[in-house]
């Protein structure tokens, strides 16, 4: 007995560990020789009454947070100190959040130089019906605007059927390292614009571009107009001069467009030398298309040799005919790091030639196994082979006598 009191007193002593201290105790109570079965009996009693008003352990801590006790038998810590949690933290940034990937013509930011009312605007209209077209003063800005992703797209025009290739342009799609996309042909169609009220014999100057001023050179002349003739940045930058100086001497040369756009009257329309005054713009992306066969394409290559000169051009044009594949273009542009070529001579001494790159359109899409295999034979004989692009041609029919409107249907793009 008298270990079962001994329990009884054990029992009623408070411990931080009584669960241990009771069975230490009913242990020796269960050892004594003496005690009785009942004796063990009341000390498992006790063991069970005193867990049993035991105050609940405290519900642990997750990140300072009182979390749902785990069941008894599972062993569950004090506490879980882990990172601060934060409900408002910013979500990592992604590409989509760097240049929103809209679909084809729906909202694209298109990259164009001039001012609106510009013909290059028409055609980035042309090209991608609704979208965003982004003003450029320079073609540099409108390249770099697309490499920065400040744009989408990028609608510069490469040559004229009148004025003839835009050389600028040229060496900008060798220096930087943009894709040609599409390209779409636009009409021509000049209109000479002057402040309201303004009389035709009281002009002292017309201003414009100068291919614009050469376009409709001859036209001026017949109509008795010989005044001076000066030189803007574009078409539609020199009427907006005209609007904003209030220039009441001066006449410019631009499109219909820009006479809405900066309240001008229209003098005379239609004023280009050739009804067929068409020029041709090039869309340039970050990414290549795939090129396809099942719609007429078009490829841009650029390519250039040390050593050789004319035999070069010589054998360019003979893989390309070797396979039935057109020609459409071939610009010539100097140089830029070896504009001179030395060639021994033993007569006269060393003598000195220029040294060319080679701009090349062909009627053939790279998809194509006769273009693989005309490039695969030029890239043997040059120091220097790239492809600007392989993409749709413009195949859609034009009126001359219609105004440039940036609202018309698109013919190539980037599909």
């Amino acid at each position: 007995m008298e270990a079962a009191a001994a329990i009884r007193n054990t029992a009623s002593f408070a411990s931080p560990a009584p669960r241990i201290r009771l069975a230490r105790s009913a242990s020796v109570a269960a050892r004594a020789g003496s005690s009785s079965r009942g004796d063990w009996q009341t000390a498992c009693a006790i063991l069970s009454s005193t867990n049993d008003n035991q105050a609940p352990a405290p519900a642990p801590k997750v990140n300072g947070q009182t979390t749902k006790l785990a069941p008894p038998d599972a062993t569950t810590p004090a506490s879980l100190d882990l990172a601060p949690a934060t409900t408002n933290l910013k979500r990592p940034l992604s590409i989509s959040d760097l240049a929103p990937a809209p679909l084809h013509g729906a909202q694209l930011r298109v990259a164009y130089q001039g001012v609106p009312g510009a013909y290059s605007e028409a055609a980035a209209g042309k090209a991608y019906p609704n979208c965003d077209a982004i003003p450029c003063d320079q073609f540099e800005v409108a390249f770099q605007a697309v490499e920065l992703w400040i744009a989408d797209r990028a609608v510069l025009p490469v040559e004229n059927s009148l004025g003839g290739s835009i050389h600028r342009n040229y060496d900008l799609l060798l220096r930087h390292r943009l894709h040609i996309v599409g390209e779409v042909q636009l009409p021509v169609h000049h209109c000479l614009l002057a402040l309201p009220g303004v009389r035709r014999e009281l002009l002292a100057r017309v201003i414009s571009h100068p291919q614009a001023l050469a376009q409709c050179e001859h036209t001026l002349t017949r109509m008795g107009l010989n005044v001076a003739r000066e030189a803007h940045d574009d078409t539609a930058g020199a009427a907006q001069h005209v609007a904003a100086q209030g220039l009441r001497d001066t006449a410019a040369i631009a499109s219909a467009r820009a006479a809405e756009l900066y309240g001008l009257a229209v003098l005379a329309d239609g004023i280009q030398d050739d009804a067929s005054n068409v020029t041709r713009f090039v869309m340039l992306a970050r990414e290549p298309i795939i090129p396809r066969t099942d719609r007429p394409f078009k490829t841009s290559i650029v390519l250039a040799h040390d050593r050789e000169g004319t035999s070069l051009l010589f054998k360019v044009l003979s893989a390309f005919a070797f396979r039935d594949i057109s020609l459409t273009k071939i610009e010539s542009r100097p140089h830029r790091h070896r504009p001179i070529r030395l060639v021994d001579d033993a007569n006269v001494g060393t003598a000195k030639h220029f040294e060319y790159m080679f701009y090349i359109d062909f009627q053939a899409s790279m998809a194509d196994v006769r273009a693989q295999n005309a490039l695969a034979e030029i890239q043997e004989f040059t120091s220097f082979l790239r492809v600007l692009g392989s993409y749709p041609m413009d195949m859609t029919p034009w009126d001359s006598t219609a105004p440039s409107s940036a609202s018309s249907t698109s013919s190539s793009s980037d599909q």
